[in-house]
Order: structure tokens, then sequence, then C-alpha cells
């Protein structure tokens, strides 16, 4: 695959027809003014960065827990990773940056403490009561949980913004509504009843580079945090035909390189094969389909910013090295059997007190809620929580927790 580099957008004014057009968003759920200043994407991007949500983000897990060390990702760089790649692929594709970018800022704001460990505990605890979806408690967060604003709760994105948080990763539901990945988490069914998000369709071009994007980003810095770690060794990226070529790239044009500069080296020209693959790729599909508009792009039928079919062979040898050498490793395991251990502990102390939960806002009421009312809200409160917030709740509440180091 090739890149059309007339096709480009750096430098240009104008967005491309298929781009999302933020003087004619689909609006919000409840009814605002424009501003003089800033587009509505450019609004919601704000708005995003400025809540509490964000700002947890920097305090819980990606892979390795914060007691392991200051320079390993947390959830915030790595959303940052993201955003930094989803703006480059959407100026490149001459999309609209501001909608890219607030996409992947938000698209992890549903995870719980410890990763995805704490989000299959919690989501065992809540299965009796329809289980629980990061990509759902996001949409929660966004539209319900996050209370700033003085005449509504949430932060009242627009349809665009929403609907790429839900459907990043494609539609939700086939031609005959049936889940395209299982149940539609009830949440995003919710909403949808009063803001149809339309989850028969695709995204927006936007809301998929950034899918591509997190895909992207964490392939690269879980290698770079895997190799400081000592759970990735160099000899272990040759079983990636991919990454063995570019560590002989960048040793033989810089032998004797120092282990950290060799990875940096490797990383960045593992981000710039990915991007530019995914480019070419989307570019391809453009020509071929020929959109006159964002919603040509929503009812195509296809995602058309993904990988070629033989990065996406590397992606799947990366992914199975990451499995196999970090996610799988057993003190990798040890450490997460003991975060679900808390996250189950915390749920069921809450449930049988809720009045623990010492700073959530329906503390007068939810002793009195219907059981799977308040095992929602046990939920809510318990995503919520930071890894450090979560591991004192637990000392607080039991005599011994889990050794997490």
């Amino acid at each position: 695959m090739t890149i059309d580099r007339q096709a480009l957008g750096f430098g240009v004014g104008a967005h491309a027809p298929y781009a999302a057009d933020a003087w004619k968003t689909r609006g919000r759920l409840f009814e605002e003014g424009g501003s003089p200043t800033r587009s509505d994407f450019q609004r919601d991007r704000d708005r995003i960065v400025h809540t509490t949500a964000f700002r947890r983000l920097k305090h819980k897990t990606q892979v390795f827990i914060a007691h392991d060390g200051d320079h390993y990702r947390t959830r915030l760089t790595h959303t940052i990773e993201v955003a930094q790649i989803a703006r480059a692929l959407a100026r490149a594709l001459r999309l609209d940056e501001d909608l890219a970018e607030g996409v992947a800022l938000v698209h992890d704001f549903g995870h719980t403490p410890f990763g995805h460990t704490g989000e299959d505990a919690l989501h065992a605890a809540l299965e009796p009561y329809g289980g629980f979806d990061h990509n759902a408690q996001s949409l929660r967060i966004v539209t319900k949980l996050e209370r700033r604003y003085a005449e509504f709760d949430g932060l009242n994105l627009t349809w665009e913004s929403l609907e790429g948080l839900v459907k990043h990763n494609g539609p939700l539901v086939d031609g005959k509504g049936e889940g395209t990945r299982g149940a539609v988490p009830q949440p995003i069914l919710d909403y949808c009843a009063l803001h149809d998000l339309e989850l028969f369709n695709h995204a927006s071009l936007e809301a998929q580079v950034a899918a591509i994007a997190d895909d992207i980003a964490y392939n690269t810095h879980d290698i770079d945090d895997g190799l400081r770690s000592g759970y990735l060794t160099f000899d272990m990226l040759d079983e990636v035909p991919f990454l063995a070529g570019l560590m002989r790239e960048v040793r033989d044009r810089y032998p004797g390189l120092e282990d950290s500069r060799l990875t940096h080296e490797i990383m960045r020209r593992q981000i710039t094969h990915m991007v530019e693959d995914v480019i070419s790729v989307t570019q391809q599909r453009l020509k071929e389909i020929k959109p006159q508009s964002a919603d040509d792009i929503r009812s195509a039928g296809l995602t058309f910013a993904s990988f070629s079919d033989e990065m996406a062979v590397t992606d799947r040898q990366i992914k199975k090295l990451l499995f196999t050498h970090i996610y799988r490793h057993p003190e990798i395991m040890r450490i997460r059997a003991g975060a679900a251990e808390i996250v189950t502990d915390l749920y069921s102390a809450f449930m049988a007190a809720p009045k623990e939960m010492q700073s959530h806002y329906w503390y007068d009421q939810i002793e009195t809620m219907p059981e799977h009312v308040k095992a929602r809200h046990v939920g809510d409160y318990l995503a919520g929580m930071t890894d450090n917030y979560a591991i004192a709740a637990h000392r607080r509440l039991f005599d011994r927790t889990p050794d997490l180091r």
C-alpha cells in the first residue's frame, strides 16, 4: 500500500467532504447556544479535559500498577498518547481534529481501578444486574455522573462525540437489531431511547481513527513498558518479524546504542509504520467508496480506518507477544488476583453497608433504593476509584489487603 501525499491534509485549511462538520452538528440532548470562538467539537473536547473523570485517569492502571514506578504508563498518559496519534491521523485525512481528539480523550473514562482486572471483577459482581462494561460506563459518566453544570447532569456533549464514544469500535447492533458483540449494555440502550445514536451504523471517520490510534498506542507503549520492567527482552521481540526488522534497522544505523535509546528508536519507527499503514489503507477505501459526507461514512457498511492485511498480522503477533510475556506473566497474574480481590471485597462491603461510601452523592438515599439500583450506584462508585483510593478504602475496611507490589 502507498500513501497519496497530495491528498494529505497537512497545511490544508478545509476539511474533506466526508469529515464531520462541527458547524452542522446533530446537536446536544439539552439545547445550548453556540460559542463565537469555538466549534461545538472544540467545546466537547474542552469539557472532557476539565472533568473529574479525566483527572482520575492519572492514578488508574494501564498495565503496571502505580507501585511499580513513576515511569510506566497510566490510563491518563495512555489517553494522551492515543489523542496525539488520533490528531495526526485526522490531520492527514483532512478530518475534524477536535472531534477525533475528543473521542480519544474520553474513550477510557469508564475504566475501573486496576485496569481490565478491575473491570472483570466488577462485571462478575454486577452480573445479576446487567454486568459492567467500561464503554457503557464512559457514557454514564459523560451523560449522568459528572455533576458540574447548573442545567443538566453530565457534559451534554454533541451527538457526534457521543456516537464516537459508543461506536468507535463499530456498530453495536446488526440490521435485525441483534447485538454484534453480545447484548448491548443497558445504559447505552437507556440513553439511545432519549437521544438515538444509531447503533446499527458505523461511527464517523474521526471516531474510527481514534479507535485505531488506541491499538497503535498500546501496542507500542506496552512493549516500551515491558522492556523497562524486564518482562520483555530484546531477544523476545524477535518473535515478531516486524519488530525484529526494526531492531536490525536501528542497530545497523546506530551500533552500540544504549538500551533506552534503542527502545525509543524502535518504538518511534513502530508508530510511524503503523500510522502510515492506516493512512494508506484509509485513502484507498475513500477512493473506492467516494463518500461525500460523514453520513456516507456511517452507512458504508465497513470500517475505513484499519490496518492492511499485512499489518493486521503484525498486530496479532504483537498482541500474542504481550499476552504471553506480560499480561499472563505469573507475577502479573499474582498482582491481578490481588487487585480482583480488592474490587470484589469492596463491592461486597459497600452493598452490605452503603454508608461506607463516604463521599457518594446518593449517601442519604441509597439504603432505601431497590437492590438493582443500589448495585449500580455501588458499581459507579467503585468504577470511579483510582488504584490508590481503592487500596486505601480496602485497608480501612479490612484487616488484610493484598500486596500489589
